[in-house]
């Protein structure tokens, strides 16, 4: 089935700013709320509008739905791995947070995402390719299982919160809801620590993982793994993965977005007469056709014959650029030839944008001479 328009379920344009998206997101988080919507689809409507302002509330992720719409995350959101835990309360108290300049982070422990650069040979680009990567992060303390308690011991009653997790605030005509700093909105303390993670509920650790690849990616892109983050403080949630494609440099082609370079060396009589020659495609050789009198630098395109757009099978050009080799390391004889040639067919006169380039130096000196 496939998914919605982002921006569409939270009746905003591409253009919107921030701010027009924050207050889309926390009108429709309020009216479809499974806390305040007993609809039987209420749910499943906040779980898409949920997942929308995640992406399109952080700009790298917006700029990464942008370009490649779903396909983006394809490996982020499933049906299987999407859950929501927004509570009523904290969508109500953000909404007046803003009023009074609350500001405090209800997911301040929440694990930090991670960047990892990988760097992939073109042939691995376009084909796709499984690799291994390790890196050093938090990971949950198996000890504890994250909660960052002693075994055989349990947390106790926050004495500010009462065992709530909130606490009430008047302001005014207002009564707030804010959730309690000591506990974290938990409402229990822990006062037998871990001794491996000292009651952070995580530790330090080498980790390895096995990342799959996609095929067709492009120098630049970014590949989101949700949860293979930093783990939470408190068993709280891991944040992601962001791994980061880097395109080594070809030695044939050369990448411009779905569109491939290549430099064809050819030599002075082939440019001079014409011909063919063959050159190198992703698929093997084709013949290129090589008019008489062609110029270094020149382009021919060949449609079609690029790499593949990473969300349709269109796929960019193959463009060749012609380079003519002059003939180096030459014996007497053949000095002897190209002179004799030379002279016979006056090629110097056969050249216009030598003689052009003459006629121009000269004019500059007559006008630059000084009197």
């Amino acid at each position: 089935m496939s998914k919605k328009d982002f921006y569409k379920l939270l009746g905003v344009s591409k253009s919107s700013s921030q701010l027009e998206i924050k207050k889309a997101y926390k009108r429709l988080a309020m009216k479809y709320h499974p806390d305040r919507n007993k609809h039987k689809d209420a749910e499943n409507k906040f779980k898409e509008i949920k997942e929308a302002y995640e992406i399109l509330s952080d700009e790298k992720k917006r700029s990464a739905y942008d370009q490649y719409g779903h396909n983006a995350f394809e490996q982020s959101y499933t049906s299987n791995s999407f859950t929501y835990e927004t509570n009523f309360g904290d969508i109500f108290g953000d909404v007046f947070g803003d009023m009074f300049d609350n500001n405090y982070d209800q997911n301040n422990n929440k694990g930090s995402d991670l960047k990892y650069n990988i760097e992939l040979s073109l042939e691995e680009s376009l084909k796709g390719i499984k690799k291994e990567i390790k890196f050093q992060t938090f990971v949950t303390c198996l000890y504890c299982n994250g909660k960052g308690i002693k075994k055989g011991y349990s947390t106790i009653n926050c004495t500010t919160c009462n065992g709530d997790g909130q606490i009430q605030i008047r302001r005014g005509f207002f009564t707030l809801q804010q959730t309690c700093s000591k506990c974290n909105g938990k409402g229990k303390i822990i006062k037998n620590v871990c001794n491996i993670c000292k009651g952070i509920g995580r530790i330090k650790k080498n980790k390895k993982l096995l990342i799959k690849i996609p095929s067709n990616l492009n120098n630049g892109d970014n590949i989101k793994i949700s949860g293979e983050g930093e783990a939470g403080k408190y068993g709280s949630s891991s944040g992601d993965l962001y791994i980061h494609i880097i395109i080594k440099e070809h030695y044939i082609f050369k990448r411009k977005n779905n569109n491939l370079y290549c430099e064809v060396p050819i030599d002075f009589f082939t440019a001079l007469l014409g011909g063919k020659i063959k050159v190198p495609t992703l698929n093997g050789y084709i013949n290129l056709k090589i008019p008489s009198e062609t110029q270094t630098g020149k382009l021919f395109k060949i449609k079609a014959k690029g790499t593949k757009f990473l969300n349709n099978t269109n796929k960019g050009d193959l463009i060749y650029k012609i380079i003519i080799e002059t003939p180096i390391n030459l014996n007497d004889n053949q000095k002897k030839f190209f002179n004799n040639l030379n002279k016979l067919i006056n090629i110097n006169k056969n050249m216009p944008k030598s003689k052009k380039f003459f006629e121009n130096i000269k004019k500059f000196l007559n006008n630059i001479k000084l009197k």
